[in-house]
């Protein structure tokens, strides 16, 4: 496990975080970046915190980075799959940004249950709890290398 870093600069950054968006830019002027990621999210405004959800891939989806392809595991059973595809689509329909979560290794069944729930949270609520784990990803990313 690694510490924080002191330092990272726009491209570490958009690799952890899935890319380049204003949320990167201001990070990259910080110093312990992904420990002043919370204060930074509190600075934009909400096209620029929808710019770093929407910047993340989608739960399930196909095409992704080689980092997210790993955390999210294997391929999930097709009707899991179909599942997920659906509420994910309910999802930005009802909140008007993705659905990011922190896998952990969890398997997708268990992520469905978790969607489930979140969405019947008030979108406020849930901007904030996006906001709160795309940061968690990013730090596990670094922690991980």
């Amino acid at each position: 496990m690694r510490d924080l870093p002191r330092q990272l600069s726009v491209e570490q950054l958009a690799e952890l975080f899935e890319g380049r968006t204003r949320f990167i830019e201001l990070l990259a002027e910080r110093e312990d970046p992904l420990e002043a990621a919370p204060e930074v999210i509190g600075e934009l405004d909400e096209a620029d915190k929808l710019g770093a959800l929407n910047a993340h891939p989608a739960i399930g989806a196909g095409g992704l980075s080689a980092r997210s392809a790993a955390e999210q595991g294997a391929e999930a059973e097709p009707a899991v799959a179909a599942e997920l595809a659906r509420l994910n689509e309910v999802y930005e329909a009802r909140f008007g940004f993705r659905f990011v979560v922190f896998v952990n290794r969890r398997p997708k069944a268990e992520i469905l249950d978790v969607l489930r729930e979140r969405l019947e949270r008030p979108r406020e609520e849930e901007l904030e709890t996006s906001l709160s784990e795309l940061v968690a990803i990013a730090r596990d990313r670094w922690q991980r290398g």
